[in-house]
């Protein structure tokens, strides 16, 4: 992230990005795709999660006092979401962000398609490797979906990876890749796609490399299932096809 802020002058001062980032689906804080740049690249932000408690503890941090961060406990949806954005930017008085973190493992294909009071430089937004690389489908929308309320094995959330893609051209988007244990994908404006030189992998490498086995059984304990396992498990669930823009 930190080599992607360099190549696309994120830090320069002559950018016409704020050194400013909005991350959502955030739980403590202690993993994040903004935290370095918060402590390193001195950006502020806005981080929201709908846990209280995770919440609170990242008040307590010292990064809180140390740093322009604002943590707020909302529950995301995509009505919601561009109150709750437009509100800060107001309150730092910015109209723009130069980085979009999304990972609220649910809706997230729809929240992301919702945005419209900010189009950052960087998207960052997690994708569900379970669903491989042929389907265009994300989970169906509700305001209320938690992901092992919707299945208990936790699998089944979240949008496929050519989905998001799709989903990322028609909002003026070009993906540039994933994070190696397949959980991100990264996303950069059209206006900036210049600024770099790189290839994309067939979308099928970027599923494959998804090894996690956090699947859980009926008790809530790990099942530890892989492979195809998981997509056997949840494929008697629906799914909402997406638009495909190629």
């Amino acid at each position: 992230m930190d080599l992607l802020i360099e190549i696309l002058e994120l830090d320069s001062p002559h950018s016409p990005y704020p050194r400013a980032f909005v991350e959502f689906g955030v739980q403590d804080y202690t993993e994040s795709n903004t935290r370095y740049l918060l402590k390193k690249r001195n950006f502020m932000g806005f981080i929201m999660d709908g846990n209280a408690t995770h919440i609170e503890s990242i008040k307590k941090d010292e990064i809180y006092w140390k740093h322009d961060l604002q943590a707020q406990c909302a529950f995301i949806t995509k009505e919601n979401i561009n109150t709750l954005i437009k509100q800060w930017l107001d309150s730092r008085k910015l109209e723009n962000i130069a980085l979009l973190s999304i990972d609220i493992d649910g809706v997230d294909y729809f929240v992301w398609e919702a945005i419209e009071c900010v189009n950052p430089a960087i998207v960052v937004v997690e994708y569900n490797a379970v669903f491989g690389d042929e389907l265009c489908v994300s989970v169906p929308y509700r305001a209320d979906f938690e992901r092992f309320a919707a299945h208990f094995s936790g699998l089944y959330f979240g949008a496929s990876i050519k989905a998001l893609i799709a989903l990322g051209k028609a909002k003026g988007y070009v993906f540039i890749g994933a994070d190696s244990s397949g959980t991100n994908l990264f996303f950069v404006h059209k206006s900036l796609e210049s600024k770099l030189c790189f290839t994309t992998a067939p979308l099928q490498e970027y599923c494959s490399i998804h090894h996690a086995r956090q699947s859980r059984d009926t008790f809530g304990n790990l099942s530890f299932l892989q492979g195809d396992e998981r997509l056997r498990a949840i494929e008697h669930l629906p799914l909402h096809t997406c638009k495909d823009f190629d």
